[in-house]
């Protein structure tokens, strides 16, 4: 097991049948961290509402993380929209701490905005029924990963996604980021003494540069499998989980602009 300071994980969405929460947990097997950050849509509710579906492994993600913060781990739950009636419920609740945003210092001492990121979408914010819609066709490409990887599985191959290879072609996808991240890089702008941000929402993992600022998405555990990591000298890295028995570490100082990069559920929901 590998310590961390810090550790970032994003969109889950316990309650679908996309989850991978059997990658998840194999991810906090292999690494313990002095803070967690649960940075939104742990729990898909959306979905929960259209119908239950809950195994077993979608218990034991949450149990898992319960027990990190019984163990000493500094959980801080930020809800994103999916999981968005966890906002009332600001404040500690034994080791973990529900709060809409936070700031996160470094420990070579820069200061880090982390949100979950749909504060930041016209979509969600103003046009709820649409992004609903666009929700419901997210999870149709989802339920279509399953059988293709339980093949995939067969020949020894890794896990690959459907949903995310489709929105690649997709050139709106990819205007959507960049809109995104570009406000993302206005609003920590705003923010006093804030040298970069933290966030989820897109389902689009990357560590780079927006100017002078940096910005870090921890990706999802639907398409990407992917978390951040702090080490004790304040280096964040990328981390994909291959499947393997160890998941692979990906340094990524710098990732360059998104020609096509996979786009989640949240850009319409």
């Amino acid at each position: 097991m590998r310590h961390c300071r810090t550790g970032w994980i994003s969109d889950v969405h316990l309650g679908t049948r996309g989850c991978q929460a059997e990658a998840l947990l194999h991810f906090l097997k292999c690494y313990e961290f002095e803070t967690l950050y649960v940075v939104g849509d742990l729990i898909d509710v959306w979905a929960l509402k259209r119908g239950i579906y809950w195994p077993q492994a979608h218990s034991d993600v949450i149990q898992k993380l319960l027990r990190a913060g019984r163990k000493g781990t500094q959980v801080i739950y930020i809800p994103g929209n999916h999981d968005e009636f966890v906002s009332g419920f600001h404040g500690e609740y034994g080791a973990v701490t529900v709060m809409p945003r936070a700031i996160h210092t470094t420990a070579d001492g820069r200061r880090l905005l982390v949100i979950h990121g749909h504060e930041l979408d016209a979509v969600v914010q103003n046009i709820k029924w649409l992004a609903h819609v666009g929700d419901l066709g997210y999870a149709l490409l989802l339920r279509l990963n399953t059988p293709i990887n339980w093949f995939r599985k067969l020949f020894g191959l890794s896990f690959w996604s459907l949903s995310a290879a489709a929105k690649r072609q997709v050139k709106s996808a990819v205007n959507y980021i960049g809109a995104f991240e570009s406000a993302v890089a206005r609003l920590v702008k705003m923010e006093k003494d804030v040298q970069g941000v933290v966030c989820g929402h897109i389902h689009t993992p990357a560590i780079r540069n927006i100017g002078d600022l940096e910005y870090f998405n921890s990706g999802d555990w639907v398409e990407s499998l992917t978390a951040l990591i702090e080490d004790q000298s304040g280096v964040i890295e990328l981390v994909v989980h291959t499947g393997h028995s160890e998941p692979l570490r990906n340094v990524a100082p710098e990732t360059p602009e998104p020609a096509v990069a996979p786009l989640g559920p949240n850009a319409l929901s």
